[in-house]
């Protein structure tokens, strides 16, 4: 568990870092204010050196996301482990022993039951005839 934790730590670094680097290099379209008269470069490190020290670090930072992801993957999918792994299964619950002296009467299936009889119907009252 320790080990998930710590992997997990280092690869939210790793992921902020790259973030970083990404947003340090400059755009395709930052050449173009240099062609119109925009004297010098944005990049913090120069012109040239920047560039290749950024990608360096781009593509370092790249592969340890690539690899953390994958070492991630494969610890959550080991899954904690359990605490009863490895102990044996309790015994199989046995039938509780008769005491001496008592006789066990087998039980056997019990008769259907008797339809219940219908309530003799009381004649309607009759009316007299008008």
């Amino acid at each position: 568990m320790i080990l998930y934790y710590s992997v997990s730590t280092l690869y939210v670094l790793v992921c902020l870092l790259l973030l970083m680097v990404i947003l340090l290099q400059q755009g395709k379209g930052g050449d173009m204010a240099s062609a119109f008269g925009g004297g010098s470069s944005q990049t913090a490190f120069g012109a040239r050196a920047g560039a290749t020290l950024l990608t360096k670090m781009t593509t370092v930072c790249a592969v340890l996301f690539m690899l953390g992801a994958l070492v991630l993957a494969i610890i959550a999918q080991r899954g904690p482990g359990s605490l009863v792994s490895g102990t044996a299964a309790p015994p199989a619950a046995q039938k509780p022993a008769t005491p001496a002296g008592t006789t066990t009467v087998p039980t056997s299936t019990p008769a259907p039951a008797k339809p219940a009889e219908a309530p003799a119907s009381t004649p309607a009252p009759s009316q007299p005839p008008k």
